[in-house]
């Protein structure tokens, strides 16, 4: 089901672990309100900027299939406000500080980026109509941090 210019339901209920494990991952009403949200309020705004498609590693997830990847049912994954995505052959720290400065979102984390490697780890960020906390994190595996390793890079763009 085609629900915005770019993005299908298909590939945000997609799941290799609820496909192995036999787990239905579908998105009832309420999370594909949602959903559209996030389409038109962060992602279509990021595929327009950067115009390359975005791969989507992780969008909606049914409480069950948390629970199978030692998530939680309460995660914004579950509601349907928050997505996992790369875009090829752009640095996923680029494509975070872009959308830090540039639309709403209540979440933003950087997660298991290693400076140095533009395309490592990958940036999951969240949306909820209404009030969104602005919160922005790196996440190494271990711990969180506040804030994006931006100290050499400006606008997006490695300074020389």
């Amino acid at each position: 089901m085609q629900l915005s210019k770019h993005f299908t339901l298909e590939e945000f209920e997609k799941s290799q672990t609820a496909t192995r494990k036999g787990i239905t991952n579908k998105a009832g009403s309420g999370e594909i309100k949602n959903l559209t949200d996030l389409w038109y309020e962060v992602l279509e705004p990021v595929r327009a900027k950067f115009d390359k498609p975005i791969i989507i590693t992780s969008g909606f997830r049914s409480p069950e299939l948390c629970e199978a990847i030692g998530s939680k049912a309460t995660s914004q994954h579950a509601k349907g406000q928050a997505v996992d995505f790369e875009i090829a052959g752009v640095s996923n720290l680029q494509v975070a500080l872009w959308i830090e400065n540039n639309v709403d979102f209540d979440q933003l984390i950087l997660e298991f980026w290693k400076e140095g490697e533009p395309n490592s780890g990958w940036i999951h960020v969240s949306y909820k109509d209404g009030s969104n906390r602005k919160q922005v994190l790196t996440y190494d595996g271990s711990s969180y941090n506040n804030g994006l390793p931006d100290d050499k890079w400006s606008g997006g763009k490695l300074k020389n």
